[in-house]
């Protein structure tokens, strides 16, 4: 009997495995593992909105920043009341009445509208009104800058005898350290059917 429990012990049975130290080893080492991946996911996660809002106003900025320069340069005049903050022009648009948001016909040529942006610490707006001036559409086209020094004018810096127009947008860091600064410029291409 002795024999056939040796014969047993010795040749059928595999006892090879972990022992408790190793299991207890390799499980602390998982949780240390699965806690620095939570912790990424979590950090991930928390910066995520902050990141979305300054991407927002990336884009936001961008758009206006395209419709500005591509409204200057169908521009004819900028007007001498200009300023850093506010840019005052005729350009050629297809809305009529000016402001309206009536699109003329296809066959029709486009009319001369007053087109006036300003800009405060904070945001940007835009009117079209009549040649004359008087009345007019406004409609709030971008919030999310941090400073109203806009526009600047070429050649000599006076808005009344330039022909091209730098417009910069200086866009605040969600986190509070610094700006992110996007700029373009136009030259007026009708400027001189003026003269």
């Amino acid at each position: 009997m002795i024999r056939r429990l040796r014969k047993m012990r010795g040749g059928g049975v595999d006892e090879s495995g972990f022992t408790l130290v190793e299991l207890l080893v390799g499980s602390a080492m998982g949780v240390v593992l699965m806690g620095a991946i939570a912790s990424l996911v979590i950090g991930a996660v928390k910066f995520q909105p902050q990141i979305s809002k300054k991407a927002e106003n990336v884009t936001s900025a961008r758009w206006v920043l395209e419709r500005m320069t591509r409204e200057l340069r169908s521009g004819e005049k900028i007007e001498a009341s200009s300023t850093s903050s506010q840019i005052v022009f005729t350009s050629y648009e297809r809305d009529s009445p000016c402001g309206s948001g009536t699109m003329l016909k296809a066959e029709q040529a486009s009319v001369p509208c007053k087109i006036t942006y300003s800009c405060t610490t904070t945001s940007c707006s835009r009117t079209e009104a009549p040649p004359s001036g008087s009345g007019g559409t406004t409609q709030l086209l971008f919030k999310g800058i941090n400073s109203s020094q806009v526009f600047g004018y070429s050649p000599g810096g006076n808005p009344a005898e330039a022909t091209y127009v730098k417009v910069t947008f200086r866009v605040p860091d969600p986190k509070g350290s610094g700006s992110l600064t996007l700029s373009d410029g136009a030259s007026l291409r009708n400027a001189t059917l003026s003269y």
